[in-house]
């Protein structure tokens, strides 16, 4: 593993010294949720429940859907704590990060470690014993591949780490299609590639915004060691290969008229501000100008609207 040799915690934190178990109690359980990252493992969830949907072709069992929900969060929520336990040496030296559990003393490294492995192995079992055994294995691979792929080999050595690291969030669509049927389909594996191309260019904008901290690390995020042009032109591209992916259910029978027509409107507008972005960099505009942020929330409001239409689309065919 890679690691950058700096203090955990920075100087200046109020209370960083402090022990963590004398902090109040309601504050350290919501470190604790803190570490799950639960912002981000929304939008894994609403990923998930669609699918589950299509595969059902209708309103799948709703304990199901429960089970599923609660093991994938635990799951994600493992993998994520775990992620803040390698990264707590660049996470106190990030402006974004700075606020992060473990960065201010309220969780100790100690206690993140185990809570992030007994949430990993709560998550596997739970899966296992009350969903199936493939979405189980499913979900182990998707933190192994996170916290060991992603974090520890390749955030830190190459700029291709969203790219290939992003495989770990694709994995909720094949867990979910799995909780439902208990195989495999290209339904889940067409959406698998929808996410996959989405994940660059929904976190390169969101890394071009903040590249000066990903810069002060040595993480080596695109916008960190390429031009805006050039980063802007990947995410044109990774954009028009995400639409006609989308486009795959429709044509090969798995979905109807609704969700090809919220495909091609949604599709269509992510393009017109992926090429925004592009033409705005090629103008070499820089700071508020630039305007990147528009893409990376429109990105967040995209999958959401795919995703609902694939479990609406059902209903309508």
């Amino acid at each position: 593993m890679c690691v950058t040799a700096v203090e955990s915690r920075p100087a200046g934190i109020v209370g960083a010294s402090q022990s963590p178990s004398r902090r109040p109690i309601g504050a350290r359980i919501m470190a604790f949720v803190a570490l799950t990252k639960p912002r981000i493992i929304e939008l894994l969830l609403i990923t998930t429940v669609p699918v589950m949907f299509l595969a059902q072709q209708g309103v799948p069992d709703l304990k199901l859907v429960l089970l599923t929900c609660i093991g994938g969060y635990l799951s994600a929520g493992g993998a994520n704590a775990l992620n803040m336990y390698i990264d707590r040496d660049i996470d106190a030296l990030m402006d974004r990060t700075s606020q992060r559990p473990l960065v201010t003393g309220m969780v100790s490294p100690r206690e993140c470690l185990a809570f992030g492995i007994s949430l990993g192995v709560i998550s596997t079992l739970m899966f296992g014993l009350t969903v199936n055994w493939l979405s189980a294995w499913l979900a182990l691979g998707a933190l192994l591949f996170y916290v060991v792929v992603y974090t520890m080999i390749l955030k830190r050595r190459t700029s291709q780490n969203i790219v290939w690291g992003g495989i770990a969030g694709c994995l909720p669509v094949l867990i979910g299609w799995s909780a439902v049927t208990d195989s495999m389909s290209w339904a889940p594996i067409i959406l698998f590639g929808v996410m996959f191309l989405w994940t660059p260019p929904h976190y390169w904008p969101l890394s071009m915004k903040v590249r000066d901290d990903y810069a002060r690390v040595g993480v080596p995020m695109l916008p960190v060691v390429a031009s805006n042009k050039v980063v802007a032109r990947q995410i044109v591209i990774y954009s028009w290969a995400m639409v006609g992916i989308s486009l795959l259910l429709p044509l090969l029978g798995y979905t109807g008229w609704f969700y090809t027509t919220v495909a091609l409107l949604a599709g269509g507008f992510w393009l017109w501000e992926a090429h925004g972005l592009q033409n705005r960099a090629k103008a070499e505009v820089t700071g508020g100008k630039l305007k990147e942020m528009r893409l990376f929330h429109w990105s967040i409001t995209y999958v959401s609207i795919l995703f609902v239409s694939i479990a609406v689309d059902p209903f309508l065919r």
